[in-house]
């Protein structure tokens, strides 16, 4: 039986996953409160590993070593996340890594995970690294999507839309809940969708859904 892999992100409700200037939202949109960083801190308690493309790694790993107590940045579950046996999909990352307990693993991203939820005894999670869940929910490798919506519309800041170029999904609700207010996440089972291919430009949609060499 393989382990159950999670794509966990987070959003703004017109789906940005981040914001640029002259945009200032802070961590969490600026809308976290006590409910939403217990929850994720219980959500990180179990026995886990993460998986995280390689540019999802640098920018963690930057954020953290220019961050200092007290920031966001290092919340309990961030703490707690990056305690956890990680592994970075990458070609191109070489060991020392700024990171705990890190293994890097390189190769075709789809086989790579496909076979780490064929060896893995605990459940596989992995926070952001869009173009690589991307890939793998196309791949059929995605078993939960976990969605925190915050309560902003990012349309004139907002970048990294989460599922620009994904392919299409049927969506099952598993879990939902509100945290904080208007904090609401929602967990998910992504099912694909298969379209009869009729011309180039469906083709062309689906070369670009191919993994790159270099994910996120």
């Amino acid at each position: 039986m393989t382990a159950t892999y999670t794509f966990d992100v987070f959003s703004s409700l017109d789906g940005s996953g981040s914001y640029a200037a002259p945009g200032d939202w802070g961590g969490y949109w600026g809308k976290q409160g006590p409910e939403l960083l217990e929850h994720r801190l219980a959500t990180y308690g179990g026995e886990q590993r993460m998986v995280f493309g390689a540019n999802t790694y640098r920018a963690f790993a930057q954020m953290l070593a220019a961050s200092s107590e007290g920031d966001d940045v290092r919340d309990l579950w961030v703490d707690r996340m990056r305690s956890l046996p990680t592994y970075v999909v990458s070609s191109t990352l070489r060991r020392p890594l700024d990171w705990p307990d890190v293994s890097v693993v390189s190769g075709d991203p789809v086989e790579t995970v496909a076979r780490l939820k064929e060896e893995s005894d605990v459940p596989l999670r992995s926070h952001g690294s869009l173009t690589l869940n991307r890939t793998l929910m196309a791949a059929g490798l995605v078993d939960r999507v976990q969605l925190t919506l915050y309560p902003v519309i990012s349309g004139q800041t907002g970048t990294e839309p989460i599922f620009a170029g994904a392919a299409d999904f049927d969506l099952e609700l598993l879990e939902s809940r509100t945290l904080d207010t208007d904090i609401i996440e929602l967990v998910y089972r992504p099912t694909l969708r298969t379209w009869r291919i009729k011309g180039p430009a469906q083709r062309a949609a689906c070369r670009a859904l191919r993994p790159s060499e270099e994910l996120r």
